[in-house]
């Protein structure tokens, strides 16, 4: 069983939700379940013209919205406080064990916070929710996989926390995960921070100081990692079948690659939490909200995703 987080009600969340599972069989179906409000996904099937009935067609655990169904399109803090409540359901049920793998729709971090939930998105609320200190966002596509050292902070600050400790659990943390899907002898690169990996010195020498050390500590644990490699062309490496996961310094250095690349069918991956979870790599889209114009493939990819997770973890 895995469970489908809607997402922010007033965004393509309950859409794309719709629009996934009115592909499944019946067989997928029935091992699915939707963490959101019924009555929200009613309204939005109207407007898209799905006839899937949200707690007749497929199961939900409904938690409604304060004055729902809300205007779509239009940042709502009830929004947030609703999406905060629809992950915490999620997580709970995945602790449980009655879900095997949580999926998430696109959230408004707006919203969240607007609503007195004050985190930098999915992955950290989750690692909240469970206990955790922090977990590691990964982004799969078939030729690129990237994993990032941190995420939602300045560029500044992730050159503060840049440190061998933290390359180095990075790398551990994608090895595991990339074993765990299959791949028996993981190669992965790291990128480097500075033009060049800092050229000597001449443009910094956090790579040699800091990024180095932390390679050096994961072949240690017989890990085989690289780097640091030059990031202008270590993606294209990477891309072409040299490395099975690239770790990035920071938040652009990961997503701008994969989204060239996979636009529509990259899959989030949180890895380094006691439960499982996938998400669309895309936000809200309030502008097409309710319109049936969403394209509901990364979902569809994300589902794939934790289902596959979910079959390894049985066999």
């Amino acid at each position: 069983m895995i469970g489908i987080t809607m997402g922010d009600p007033v965004g393509v969340g309950p859409e794309i939700t719709l629009k996934a599972i009115g592909t499944m069989s019946a067989e997928d179906r029935a091992q699915t379940r939707v963490f959101g409000c019924t009555e929200t996904l009613c309204h939005v099937a109207r407007m898209i013209d799905s006839p899937l009935k949200a707690g007749e067609d497929f199961a939900v655990t409904d938690l409604p919205v304060e004055g729902g169904p809300l205007p779509m399109g239009k940042l709502d803090k009830r929004a947030g406080a609703a999406v905060f409540r629809f992950i915490q359901a999620a997580v709970r049920a995945a602790e449980a064990g009655q879900i095997g793998c949580i999926v998430t729709g696109p959230i408004n971090k707006e919203a969240l916070n607007a609503a007195g939930h004050h985190y930098d998105g999915h992955t950290g609320m989750l690692a909240s929710l469970t206990g955790q200190k922090g977990a590691f966002m990964l982004l799969a596509s078939e030729r690129l996989n990237v994993i990032h050292a941190s995420t939602h902070v300045s560029l500044k600050t992730a050159i503060e926390r840049t440190s061998p400790e933290r390359i180095r659990d990075t790398i551990r943390a994608g090895h595991a995960h990339l074993r765990r899907i299959g791949i028996e002898a993981p190669r992965i690169a790291v990128a480097g921070l500075n033009p060049h990996c800092g050229e000597g010195g001449l443009f910094g020498d956090e790579d040699t100081r800091l990024i180095a050390p932390g390679v050096e500590m994961a072949r240690d644990e017989r890990i085989d990692a690289h780097g640091p490699i030059s990031a202008d062309t270590l993606f294209h490496r990477a891309y072409n079948g040299a490395f099975d996961l690239v770790v990035a310094n920071y938040h652009d250095q990961g997503h701008i690659p994969i989204k060239l690349v996979a636009f529509d069918t990259a899959v989030n991956v949180s890895v380094g939490l006691p439960i499982d979870r996938t998400s669309v790599d895309h936000g809200t889209a309030f502008d097409i909200a309710g319109k049936g114009l969403a394209d509901h493939r990364n979902m569809l990819e994300a589902i794939a995703y934790a289902r596959r997770l979910v079959a390894g973890r049985k066999t």
